[in-house]
């Protein structure tokens, strides 16, 4: 496996920069989480990218149809809500 390498500073926080060239090659954007594994008897530790809670989630549940209409939802709701309110007051 061919390695690159680069060099950072370890801040008095414990903090160190991700060289652009790393942040690129994995798709590292500011915001996003990473998982840092140690290995010790190699003394190696790996940057390695999380998926965002979104993007593992994406399209998890299928929409009832394509594209959606969220205006026909939210009246469908609407008039379950007002008739569940007209009932209670009976």
């Amino acid at each position: 496996m061919a390695y690159r390498s680069s060099e950072t500073t370890v801040t008095e926080k414990g903090q160190v920069t991700i060289p652009v060239d790393v942040r690129k090659a994995l798709g590292i954007k500011p915001r996003d989480r990473v998982r840092v594994e140690y290995d010790p008897e190699q003394e190696v530790a790996v940057i390695r990218p999380l998926p965002s809670v979104v993007a593992a989630l994406y399209g998890i549940v299928e929409p009832r149809q394509r594209p959606e209409d969220f205006r026909a939802l939210r009246e469908e709701f609407e008039r379950g809500v007002a008739e569940e309110v007209m009932a209670e007051d009976r």
